[in-house]
């Protein structure tokens, strides 16, 4: 009778153990077993806890698009191109050789090579102003450099290949404009040859010029009057019966009309005029000739 009690606790058990899903374990010594929970609820938590992680462990895959950012390579494109322009260097300066502005020797010499080139209608004066600015920004254009009116190396390279050292003749001429081509009656003899296109009296002795200086004429209600003439009269401290006023060296050739000297030339220069002679405005130049010149010597007065 016992054994088919124990058989029956045993299938009681068995079908006991397949309703709450529990698992055969291991006991201990005293026949207990070890508490572990091992409930459904806690098995899916475990389960569930990954898929939970996921996200953090995807991110640093989210962030990778952040790391090549489109706009990084075009700053670093750009970044070279503006340090080459900002190293480029600046084009280089004409070096200027003789200022504008400036009194001096250099000034005078290139007023002298201009003169040689037709660029410069007047005495050197060593004084660099307008005209001579204008002298060599014609001279520029026509050989073909940027006309600026300074001397600048290049321009003073060419000026130098294209003409003559000058000298002292051409660096300090006697009169302001080049005298004119002597009238042919001035050729022979001893002529007072005076032109008045180029105002300018050439002291002349068988076709050779022994001195020349500058020289006004009368105003158009009291003209000069042309032609050839001769030296009549000498008067070295002369003063005019007419005007009273001094005539210092006065050589006459034409009724009262004389080549002298005029301290108003020395002073106004051409902004006035005479009465009819021949201003001097050299004093030691005329009082040279006039000690060289003798009465009967030709006067020539021509355009």
């Amino acid at each position: 009778m016992r054994a088919p009690v124990i058989q029956r606790s045993l299938a009681a058990a068995a079908a006991l153990a397949v309703v709450t899903g529990c698992t055969a374990q291991a006991v201990d010594a005293k026949g207990e077993a070890p508490k572990v929970h091992t409930s459904p609820t806690a098995a899916a938590k475990k389960t569930q806890q990954p898929e939970v992680q996921k996200p953090a462990v995807q991110k640093p895959a989210a962030q990778k698009p952040a790391a090549a950012r489109p706009e990084k390579p075009a700053t670093a494109a750009k970044a070279p191109t503006q340090q080459a322009a900002a190293v480029r260097p600046a084009a280089a300066k004409p070096v200027i050789v003789i200022a504008q502005g400036t009194t001096s020797a250099k000034v005078r010499e290139l007023q002298a090579r201009l003169r040689q080139l037709k660029h410069f209608g007047l005495a050197p004066t060593g004084f660099y102003g307008p005209i001579t600015a204008n002298a060599v920004g014609a001279f520029q254009s026509a050989h073909g450099l940027p006309r600026t009116g300074n001397t600048d190396l290049k321009t003073w390279n060419k000026i130098q290949d294209l003409s003559d050292t000058p000298g002292q003749d051409a660096l300090y001429p006697p009169t302001t404009l080049p005298p004119s081509k002597p009238d042919p009656r001035c050729l022979k003899g001893r002529v007072l040859c005076i032109s008045k296109s180029s105002r300018t009296l050439q002291w002349m002795v068988n076709g050779k010029v022994r001195s020349a200086m500058d020289v006004r004429f009368g105003s158009q209600y009291t003209p000069t009057r042309e032609g050839l003439f001769s030296v009549f009269w000498k008067s070295r401290d002369h003063v005019s019966t007419i005007y009273d006023t001094p005539m210092p060296y006065a050589l006459f050739f034409s009724g009262g009309q004389a080549v002298h000297y005029s301290s108003d030339f020395a002073a106004r220069g051409y902004s006035g005029a005479s009465h009819g002679c021949v201003n001097v405005r050299d004093k030691k130049k005329i009082a040279a000739l006039f000690d060289q010149v003798k009465t009967g010597d030709k006067v020539v007065v021509y355009k």
